[in-house]
């Protein structure tokens, strides 16, 4: 059976529609957002998540402006990822959550 390649949402590039990962742009939801929390499906705009209850707006740490809880910031395209110190997870995540949702460690604050 066919299946259609469909576009991420961040950058436009075609894509099988089973991926989990744009080989473009490197996002890790290319058909829609998810909660940095939860990581329940979340529509852009809501103020907060459903599932959980977490702020969907948050202030960049580059340029402080507000910005949705996605991978850029909005304003001025900062990545809003941080990268899991556990050396066997280094799946990237949220720069405000404070365990990984991949592997459950603990993220140590990056001091700047």
């Amino acid at each position: 059976m066919a299946s259609y390649k469909q576009p991420c949402i961040h950058c436009g590039t075609y894509i099988e529609p089973d991926s989990r990962f744009c080989p473009s742009c490197q996002s890790q939801s290319p058909f829609g957002y998810l909660c940095p929390a939860c990581l329940r499906p979340i529509q852009k705009g809501q103020s907060i998540c459903s599932a959980c209850g977490r702020p969907l707006f948050t202030a960049c740490p580059v340029c402080g402006k507000q910005t949705f809880v996605q991978e850029k910031c909005e304003q001025c395209g900062a990545s809003l990822m941080i990268r899991c110190q556990n050396p066997r997870c280094g799946v990237l995540q949220f720069f405000e959550n404070t365990k990984c949702t991949a592997c459950g460690k603990k993220i140590k604050s990056i001091k700047k």
